[in-house]
């Protein structure tokens, strides 16, 4: 498989990728920008009805104290256009919100309280909150703006005659409102906007599996081309070697030719029988016991330098897993991933092998390898696409947990504490 085949493949699936983004999605800008011109035109309402509307709106005459808390209010408005965190900073956008609230706070005490016509506009952060963060943090907020709703209620001058008219039952009857729309904010909106959360988690898994699978697909591809175009070649070196072999049967080079030829035989043959498989996906039980065995025996064959270590729980020989063909060949190559990284670390091929058995996690496989271990950046990254790194694509681990998943199971890699990496698959067993 060539590298160039690969990485065309690579271009177009983000091509197709990234024309499936609207181009007007770039240009709404970022939710932090959008929060800071939505913090700036209320700071303008603010000033607007005091200088403006105060008589048309019943509101009371601010006091001059009022004038420095909007000057403070103005610099962090400005500071707000200059900071772009991450929206995924929860604590950040908490603390911001939680601002805007104490600074409307501030104003709708100081310019007519509970009989403030834009008492209302304390559910705005809340709902904010509600949409973009945890469950806990439109709690709080309601909690706070409720809180000195009431307070402003209980300190508010006598305001309960207007025009001959009883207005404490408006009032209540306001602040009630308010209650029932926090509540609704904080659990109706939120439950929605976490659902639609998951929904979006959900789909963001669901395209970089379709994108995996296009380069599966084409790995298969490529891998079926050359598997048959090898047929023939390894059939003519066959001939040769046995010639050769009849003039002088014990030459030494002659051995090691037909061990290798062997090796590539078999390799091929295992190839034919697993597409075979799963083509036809014939799915057939085995023991734990018996996989141990033939990961053994197969180690032995195709890996003699190996020196690998199967430690077999006494509770999981007999337990029974459903696989086909595409299992052995995918524990193999986390085995010769891990042999290779212990031969660069400790020059020496030494892998372990621990089976448990976990009746609700299921059978536990975990290769422990004795290399230098990888960064956590590369971590995220091997297994699910392919990486570039002097080393290679990362595509035997990119394959075998395709083959792991496709089985129903899963593959986990983390750094070992005591030296190098644990490549833990998990399978569901056959209860």
């Amino acid at each position: 498989m060539t590298n160039n085949q690969i990485n065309n493949n690579k271009t177009h699936s983000n091509k197709i990728h990234n024309n499936s983004v609207p181009k007007s999605a770039a240009l709404m800008g970022t939710p932090t920008a959008q929060l800071s011109a939505l913090r700036l035109i209320y700071w303008l309402l603010k000033i607007g009805l005091i200088l403006f509307a105060t008589q048309l709106f019943g509101l009371t005459a601010p006091p001059m104290e009022l004038n420095f808390i909007l000057a403070v209010e103005a610099v962090y408005v400005a500071i707000g256009f200059r900071i772009r965190y991450a929206i995924n900073q929860n604590q950040l956008l908490f603390a911001t919100l939680l601002l805007d609230t104490l600074f409307w706070i501030i104003w709708l005490y100081c310019t007519g309280g509970s009989a403030n016509a834009f008492i209302s506009l304390l559910l705005l952060p809340i709902a904010i909150a509600a949409v973009m963060l945890p469950q806990w943090a439109p709690w709080c907020l309601a909690l706070i703006s409720t809180a000195a709703y009431s307070a402003m209620i209980f300190t508010q001058p006598d305001h309960s005659m207007h025009h001959g008219m009883d207005m404490s039952s408006h009032y209540l009857g306001m602040w009630f409102n308010f209650v029932i729309s926090a509540l609704v904010l904080t659990t109706t909106v939120a439950f929605i906007a976490k659902k639609i959360r998951q929904k979006n988690a959900q789909l963001h898994y669901l395209r970089e599996a379709q994108m995996r699978q296009e380069k599966l697909l084409a790995l298969g591809t490529v891998s079926a081309q050359m598997a048959h175009q090898l047929a023939t070649p390894l059939a003519t070196l066959r001939l040769l070697l046995e010639e050769l072999s009849e003039d002088n049967p014990a030459d030494q080079l002659q051995l090691e030719m037909n061990k290798a030829l062997s090796r590539c035989e078999k390799s091929l043959t295992d190839l034919r029988l697993a597409t075979e498989s799963i083509r036809s996906e014939k799915m057939h039980s085995q023991t734990v016991n018996n996989l141990a065995t033939s990961l053994q025996e197969q180690v032995n064959l195709l890996m003699p330098e190996v020196q690998l270590s199967l430690t077999l729980a006494d509770n999981a020989d007999r337990a029974e897993i459903l696989t086909d063909m595409s299992l052995l060949p995918a524990l193999l190559a986390l085995i010769e991933n891990a042999a290779r990284a212990s031969q660069e670390n400790i020059q020496t091929q030494k892998v372990a092998i621990k089976i448990t058995l976990d009746k609700q996690l299921g059978l536990s496989i975990g290769i422990y390898d004795f290399g230098e271990g990888m960064s956590e950046s590369l971590l995220e990254k091997l297994g699910h696409k392919m990486i570039e790194n002097p080393k290679g694509l990362g595509i035997a681990v990119l394959l075998s947990h395709a083959s792991f998943e496709r089985l129903g199971g899963k593959l986990t890699l983390q750094p070992n504490p005591a030296q190098g990496m644990i490549a833990t698959v998990t399978l569901p067993i056959e209860t």
